[in-house]
């Protein structure tokens, strides 16, 4: 997530601001970043679908940590194994990071989030923290298939429910044709608080970070060095608060359900 906003505001940072093309700005910053990160994500993703629900020591550890995850995955399933879910994991960064940055950006830019002329704390979690709502709940379906082709692998290194799903449209028409529409956002209810915690933390600890090295006068006005050393302050922060939601959002959506969606 710290890769994607400090893409954005580098963008923002090094062309002319124009507020109303945001949501198309951000949208392109995220996928930029999405293609470097996707790997990770596919090792993130199987380290916490591992053991899961069992106690430690009664499990086989495939992935010890995620330099062993990345030998293991690249040795067994091949680079391709380390991209899996890169054609979700676009679109769900083009419109989910669409939405959430680009409205902060608009209400940032607005004056919302300045109380006095300053960045107001309180405020800017507020505002971060709506903006990662609207922009999860509609990214939610992409999600949920972007978390079961990562996790499918071959039986040998295979952690949590395994799937079957040959792409992202057979995934979306399996899933809908099982479980209807509803069925499309399973696993929303924690997709919601893990990306409004993590986005009230990042966005908010952005601009303040953003203030203070400014008024510092380390960089140039305008420089996109600003946005990327706040952006690298704001990264900490985010990963604190969001991992433990991030575990309980992977392993709802990944788990299998009956045909009465139980």
């Amino acid at each position: 997530m710290s890769a994607r906003i400090n893409a954005f505001n580098i963008l923002r940072a090094t062309g002319h601001y124009n507020p109303n093309m945001d949501f198309v700005l951000s949208g392109v910053a995220a996928c930029g970043a999405c293609l470097f990160t996707n790997p990770l994500e596919v090792v993130k993703t199987r380290m916490q679908l591992q053991g899961e629900l069992k106690r430690r020591g009664t499990y086989h550890v495939y992935y010890r940590n995620v330099f062993h995850a990345f030998y293991t995955i690249g040795k067994v399933e091949g680079l391709v194994g380390l991209q899996k879910g890169l054609v979700p994991g676009l679109l769900y960064q083009f419109f989910m990071n669409g939405v959430r940055l680009g409205s902060y950006s608009i209400i940032e830019s607005a004056g919302y989030i300045h109380t006095d002329g300053r960045v107001s704390a309180v405020k800017s979690i507020v505002a971060g923290a709506v903006s990662g709502i609207v922009g999860a709940f509609m990214g939610s379906p992409i999600y949920l298939v972007k978390t079961q082709l990562q996790s499918q692998s071959t039986s040998t290194i295979a952690v949590g429910h395994q799937y079957q799903h040959r792409g992202m449209w057979h995934a979306l028409v399996a899933i809908h044709s099982q479980h209807g529409i509803l069925g499309l956002w399973r696993g929303s209810s924690a997709a919601v608080p893990r990306v409004s915690v993590g986005s009230a933390a990042q966005l908010s600890t952005f601009s303040v970070s953003k203030e203070l090295i400014a008024k510092l006068q380390l960089f140039s006005e305008g420089s996109w060095l600003l946005a990327l050393y706040a952006g690298m302050v704001s990264s900490v922060v985010v990963v604190l608060a969001m991992t433990p939601f991030d575990v309980v959002s992977t392993r709802l959506y990944n788990q299998p359900v009956d045909d009465h969606g139980r």
